[in-house]
Order: C-alpha cells, then sequence, then structure tokens
C-alpha cells in the first residue's frame, strides 16, 4: 500500500471541471415605489413639505433617473410607527438594525429557495452557505436564520460577510469558484441580500445634496446562485462557467466611495466623478481579465455591468465604444428596481439569460460564448469575473 501524501490528498479533493452557475433566483419586498410620484411621498412622509425648492430639485433628479420603480421594504406604515427614520440626523440605528435583522433573512431565504428550486437537487447537498448583507451585523448572524429557514442542512459550511457594498455581487462569485474547484462534490448556495433602504432612508437635509441623490437611487433585493464544478451529466444544468474572477482596488479613488455606520444609519458619500473613475480604469481591467482568452474587440463579449446608476453606465458605454445594446440588461435593471447594491449584478445576470431564453438565443450569453461580469463599490473596488455561456 502506497503512504498518502499532503500532494495527493490535495489532489483527490479537488475538482476537475470548472466552477458552474446551475440556478439563479431574485427576490424584491412587496412595497412597489413608482418613481416619477416618490418625491411626493418622501417629502410628505418626513414631514418636509414645506422645503418646496428643495422637493422640486429632488423630482428633477427622481426624472433623470432612468427609473422607473423600485421595491422598499419600509412600508408607510413602517415609517409612521418609526418616526425617527424619518429624521435627516434621528437616532435610530437600534430600530434600523432589529428591522434588518428580519428582512435580510426573509427577503434572502425567499430568493435562496427559488434557486433551489430551478436548480432540482435535495437541500441536504448544498455543502456551503455565503451570505453577504450590508445589513443587519449581529451574532449569530442572518446566515444561521437562512439555513433554519430554508432547510439547509446544519453541517453545511457558511460564510457571513456583511458591509462590502456594491461590489459583493462579483465577491460571492469569485468565493464561490475557489470552494467549488478545490473541494470536489462541493454545492454553494450563494446569496446577496442588501435592504439598502433600513439603513439609508432619512428625512432631507438642504447641507446634504449626496443624501438627497441616494434617496432617489437605492432598492433592496435579494439574488441566490447554487455554483457546483464536475456537474451531474443530464441532471444539473449549466448556466454560465467562471473562467477567472479578479479584485482590484483603483488607484487614487479613495474616499471616492464611503459608507459609516453611525447612530443615525448608514451616512454614505459619493464623489461626483465616481462614472469617470471607474470608467478611465474599467479598460486595463478588462485587458488583463480578457487577455488569456486572446480577446481584445469588448463587444464581441456579453457585459453584466453593475447598474450603479445611469451615469455610470452611460460614461462606461462611451470610453468602451460598446454598443447601445451591450448594457441592456444593466439599463433593464436599473429602471425595473433601481440600485440594490451588491444585488443588482445578480439581478442583471438573471435578466441576461431570461432574455436569452426568451429571444431564443443560441447561449445564455445573448448569443455570445464569453463575457465579463463587473461589480464595484467602495475603495473603489472592482470586482471582474470572466464567465463562459452555455449552449441553450
Amino acid at each position: 500500500m502506497v503512504n498518502p501524501t499532503v500532494q495527493s490528498i490535495l489532489e483527490s479533493q479537488r475538482s476537475k471541471g470548472p466552477a458552474t452557475i446551475l440556478a439563479i433566483g431574485t427576490e424584491t419586498p412587496a412595497n412597489v415605489v413608482d418613481q416619477k410620484n416618490f418625491p411626493d411621498k418622501y417629502f410628505r412622509i418626513t414631514n418636509s413639505e414645506h422645503m418646496v425648492d428643495y422637493k422640486a430639485k429632488f423630482q428633477r433628479i427622481c426624472d433623470k433617473s432612468m427609473i422607473e420603480k423600485r421595491y422598499m421594504y419600509l412600508t408607510d406604515e413602517i415609517l409612521e410607527k418609526n418616526p425617527e427614520l424619518c429624521k435627516f440626523d434621528g437616532s435610530s440605528l437600534d430600530k434600523r438594525q432589529a428591522l434588518a435583522m428580519e428582512a435580510v433573512p426573509e427577503i434572502g431565504s425567499a430568493a435562496a429557495e427559488k434557486a433551489l428550486k430551478e436548480w432540482g437537487q435535495p437541500k441536504s447537498a448544498i455543502t456551503h452557505l455565503i451570505l453577504c448583507s450590508v445589513n443587519g451585523v449581529t451574532m449569530p448572524g442572518a446566515d444561521v436564520q437562512l439555513i433554519k429557514r430554508v432547510g439547509l442542512s446544519e453541517s453545511v459550511k457558511r460564510l457571513m460577510m456583511y458591509q462590502l457594498g456594491c461590489y459583493s455581487g462579483g465577491t460571492v462569485l469569485r468565493l464561490a469558484k475557489d470552494i467549488v474547484e478545490n473541494n470536489r462534490g462541493a454545492r454553494v448556495l450563494a446569496i446577496v441580500a442588501d435592504v439598502m433602504t433600513i439603513l439609508r432612508f432619512r428625512g432631507p437635509n438642504e447641507s446634504h445634496i449626496g443624501d438627497l441623490l441616494s434617496q432617489g437611487l437605492f432598492g433592496d433585493g435579494a439574488a441566490a446562485l447554487v455554483i457546483g464544478a464536475d456537474l451531474i451529466s443530464g441532471v444539473e444544468k449549466p448556466l454560465y462557467e467562471i473562467a477567472s474572477a479578479a479584485q482590484t482596488l483603483v488607484d487614487g479613488t479613495d474616499g471616492a466611495i464611503e459608507g459609516h455606520l453611525k447612530d443615525t444609519g448608514l451616512t454614505a458619500f459619493f464623489h461626483r466623478d465616481i462614472p469617470g473613475f471607474i470608467s478611465r480604469n474599467l479598460e486595463a481591467v478588462l485587458a488583463e481579465s480578457l487577455k488569456p482568452l486572446g480577446i481584445t474587440d469588448w463587444n464581441s463579449v456579453f457585459w453584466m455591468t453593475h447598474p450603479g446608476g445611469a451615469g455610470i453606465l452611460d460614461m462606461v458605454e462611451k470610453k468602451l465604444g460598446l454598443h447601445t445594446e451591450k448594457m441592456r440588461a444593466s439599463r433593464r435593471v436599473l429602471r425595473d428596481y433601481g440600485n440594490m447594491s451588491g444585488a443588482s449584478v445578480l439581478f442583471v445576470m438573471n435578466e441576461m439569460r431570461n432574455q436569452s431564453t426568451t429571444e431564443r438565443m443560441t447561449t445564455t450569453g445573448e448569443g455570445l460564448e464569453w463575457g465579463v461580469l463587473f461589480g464595484f463599490g467602495p475603495g473603489v473596488t472592482v470586482e471582474t469575473v470572466v464567465l463562459r455561456s452555455v449552449p441553450i
């Protein structure tokens, strides 16, 4: 008998095939907000209707946002019962945390159930759980609540991450890739559940125009993926293979996007040139990621870009010389949901595969084999994931 070595043990543990996305599920709160009418509602419920000129400014912001509707966990009833949430500087963190501890497991588990149903395999086959959220830091975390809600095995290996921000959709893909490719037979349930409005909603203040911008941008949502390698032939259906994943800090962007959790909730700062910071550095990141494939034509790949705002999508499109249709999925998610932080780009992935199926494309990547997923947020941090779509 040959004595085992560490190397032989490692080789036996690794998968042979690439990490592959097997199912996608998305969920939003039931409360839908019409963007055109939101300024009236916002200034009414925050008792700020006397700020006539500021309200008119907010109306212009909403009208130019390219958003038609968003979903918010905070209903009128919740806000009326918790008036401290409607003040600009109200002491409200305890209440916000309590609401988040309910909301994150609620919408996260709903998205997970949809993904698991599409996957179609026993829940006991899920070996790892990744849960990422900007909300509800607590011990034990929302991951424990989600295990109980969904009915996962108590021995599932958990990774709970808080406060990453808008790039986390790419982060969970990168981590899931490492897990499934280095643990033969692993199946990861990866979830991003961001209930931004619980932390960000507050009344207007004329000295903080940046905060007013965010009141017209963010929505709430959760997305869940099942990811594995070495697929069970004829049983598991692949959607996208994860070819590579990388994370980059953009030089010279310290303080460009910041968020600080305070007694009044999550206060954030956004530099006015965020679209420029991202677009000016994106080409170098893209070239590095696609170099192994020999791809230099940015229009020859499909795009899943975090819909951080209309200005960001416009600038990326212009800087890279992309055809208008390249941002179609991202623009539709922005239009129908707003910016849901890290969950947004996974909604874009779901939108693209649904469009590809409906329009009878040859692959889940709008008829193209290769594509890129971009998430970006505080840092400025850019997550770049290269995907290979599979035939439909």
